[in-house]
């Protein structure tokens, strides 16, 4: 097993240059799934994890997030980024306690948003905005000789998918947040090409984070060729694995029918992969 040291080394180093994709476990069975295929890190998915323990995302305790992260970061052997949403506190000097606790979980990452949780103002005003990364910046910075490594961090504007899609805004934010000490940056919900480059370009030469949570005509090699580094999927895979499970159930109560288990992984292949990850 690597070293939390070793893990956010290596994070970083996928950072520097290249396209990489980071898939989003809601499990350590995901997770060790996914880690199994060549997958090179992983991040978390606060839906995911939410709909896991039957609540709606955003529904998730600071506490219930940072035992999450903890229980990933040991269960695999590569580095591992925390959707760690708004950092599940306002002011920035709380913002940095809380960066403190999740640094110590063993993450090699973790994203701070600019979401407030008012759905009538869904963002932070934006001189808040930058000081919640400051914060978090500072935080990282101050904890990075105790914890073993220094962990990346993440600067996360919501605007596309909290109903404020500015692009000019979100330039703007994200360049802030690189300035304020944001290693990657990351507007979930752009989509086209010519949004994609625009926000590589705003924050070059520091990296950027791509969601593709909906089928798109983009590859990885799209992706890259814009000059994304790295690209996540957010709750996608849980949504799937939900779909999945729902359809089934749904064709035994409705129908009485059990046919939705052809689509099933196979209960074999799944002991062999998780014996040998246990050994």
């Amino acid at each position: 097993m690597a070293t939390i040291a070793e893990k956010r080394a290596e994070f970083r180093r996928l950072h520097e240059s290249g396209c990489f994709v980071i898939p989003n476990p809601w499990d350590v069975g995901s997770a060790r799934y996914l880690q199994s295929l060549g997958f090179k890190a992983l991040a978390t998915t606060s839906a995911g994890f939410a709909w896991a323990r039957g609540v709606s995302d955003g529904a998730i305790t600071r506490d219930m997030a940072l035992a999450h992260y903890a229980e990933l970061a040991a269960a695999v052997d590569v580095p591992l980024n925390a959707d760690f949403e708004g950092g599940f506190a306002d002011a920035p000097e709380d913002v940095a306690e809380s960066v403190r606790l999740c640094v110590e979980t063993g993450v090699a990452g973790l994203s701070i948003e600019d979401f407030s949780g008012d759905r009538a103002n869904p963002l932070y005003p934006f001189d808040l905005a930058v000081a919640r990364i400051k914060a978090a910046r500072a935080a990282i910075d101050k904890a990075k000789d105790k914890t073993g490594g220094e962990v990346l961090l993440t600067g996360r504007t919501e605007g596309f998918i909290r109903g404020r899609p500015d692009l000019d805004e979100t330039l703007r934010r994200l360049k802030a947040f690189a300035e304020a000490g944001a290693d990657c940056l990351y507007a979930p919900g752009i989509s086209t090409r010519e949004q994609i480059a625009a926000v590589v370009q705003a924050v070059a030469p520091k990296a950027v984070n791509l969601l593709m949570g909906t089928p798109s005509e983009l590859t990885v090699k799209d992706c890259a060729d814009l000059g994304v580094r790295r690209i996540s999927v957010g709750g996608s895979l849980a949504r799937t694995a939900w779909g999945g499970f729902m359809r089934a159930a749904r064709q035994i109560m409705e129908a009485g029918s059990f046919n939705g288990f052809a689509e099933g992984a196979s209960g074999a292949e799944l002991n062999k992969l998780f014996q040998a990850m246990s050994r």
